[in-house]
């Protein structure tokens, strides 16, 4: 398993990933997510793909290597970021 955490770590850290504010990913506020991957993904110099792509890339890339260890309620809210980051970026919204 330690292998698996430092392959995630080590991904973060040395691939073209955007840099990202401290612990976003804990916050419980779907708005504030979305707003701090935008704006990481709009200022970031080590991402490939476009600012969005980038940002809902960072997001998934989190929620899936957090897995079975992300509380429900923590999964709900960067679920919910999602939407909020489709919305800042005037794409649409998925339906529930």
């Amino acid at each position: 398993m330690a292998e698996k955490e430092k392959w995630s770590a080590d991904v973060s850290e040395h691939s073209d990933a955007m840099d990202l504010e401290d612990h976003i990913f804990e916050s419980h506020d779907p708005k504030e997510i979305a707003k701090s991957l935008k704006a990481s993904a709009e200022h970031s110099h080590r991402r490939k793909a476009e600012p969005f792509q980038s940002a809902m890339s960072m997001l998934n890339f989190y929620i899936n290597r957090a897995g079975k260890n992300l509380p429900a309620k923590q999964k709900s809210v960067l679920e919910d970021a999602k939407d909020e980051l489709r919305g800042l970026f005037g794409r649409p919204r998925q339906d529930d």
